[in-house]
């Protein structure tokens, strides 16, 4: 007798994606109403390209509605919440397939079901990555101070310098900023004349979300003339900022790297004006 292969166990492909830092979306039923074909409870991964990997949320009344959310949710960070319901049950409440209100997603269910079923949908990302290239007391307090603020930190560094660093969540020798990571990632070029060349060169053609250089106007005006005459890209050089971080009067390493996370952060939250789009087109 020909076994049927078992379908992969949800919490363990949950808990592998998130281990390898690979984006995906957590479907689960949170209500059901009448008949339906999965019940509260039921979950589902959902990848970026809206596959199922694992798990189960009914057929095919639910999947479309619930694929497109899932998309969504992982485009913009937010999660959605789906009601798909018979289409006269839209009727009375004044909404059509489609329709946002209250943070509430409609769906018709054009199943013989005739069932209502809420979906709530969670885009799972990877940690948010700060990439401090150089070894410099602001690169290290950046460093530390990302760390304590909920970011992955990867250092790039020569191995003769990476001992500056007490903790990283990656090393990398020299200064070749990843380029294949998914999620946000934030570059902090603080090199101190020692590679500086280099690192820019390499932070600029990755897509990151922010690259920054810790150093004078002056110096950077240089770095950017020079990196335009060995041939990068004018959209690339303008994605740049410099100096680094929020204009708080900072002086020490310390201050320096707290006005650089600050912006950071304000960068990942939408709420700074001043650092330039870093994704090119």
């Amino acid at each position: 007798m020909r076994m049927r292969p078992q379908a992969p166990d949800i919490l363990a492909v949950i808990s592998a994606r998130q281990a390898a830092g690979e984006p995906f979306a957590l479907a689960t039923v949170v209500r059901t109403v009448a008949a339906t074909a999965a019940k509260a409870g039921a979950r589902a991964v959902i990848l970026p390209d809206g596959t199922i990997s694992a798990g189960w949320i009914g057929g095919g009344c639910a999947r479309a509605a619930v694929i497109k959310a899932a998309k969504d949710a992982l485009a913009d960070g937010q999660p959605r919440l789906v009601s798909v319901q018979p289409g006269d049950a839209l009727d009375e409440q004044g909404v059509r397939a489609g329709d946002e209100h209250d943070g509430v997603r409609f769906a018709e269910n054009m199943c013989p079901s005739r069932g209502t079923m809420d979906i709530f949908v969670e885009p799972v990302l990877p940690r948010p990555q700060v990439i401090v290239c150089g070894s410099s007391p602001v690169a290290v307090a950046v460093a530390d101070l990302a760390r304590r603020t909920g970011f992955a930190v990867t250092v790039c560094a020569p191995a003769a310098e990476q001992p500056a660093f007490a903790d990283a969540d990656r090393r990398v020798d020299a200064y070749a900023v990843p380029t294949e990571d998914a999620g946000a990632r934030y570059v902090v070029v603080s090199t101190q004349g020692r590679g500086d060349e280099a690192a820019l060169r390499s932070a600029l053609a990755a897509e990151v979300d922010y690259v920054a250089f810790v150093g004078s106007r002056r110096k950077a005006a240089a770095l950017r003339a020079a990196l335009a005459a060995q041939g990068v890209a004018s959209e690339r050089l303008a994605r740049l900022k410099a100096p680094a971080g929020l204009d708080l009067g900072a002086i020490t390493p310390d201050e320096i790297a707290i006005s650089i996370v600050a912006e950071i952060v304000a960068v990942r939250r939408g709420k700074s004006s001043r650092a330039p789009s870093a994704k090119a087109p």
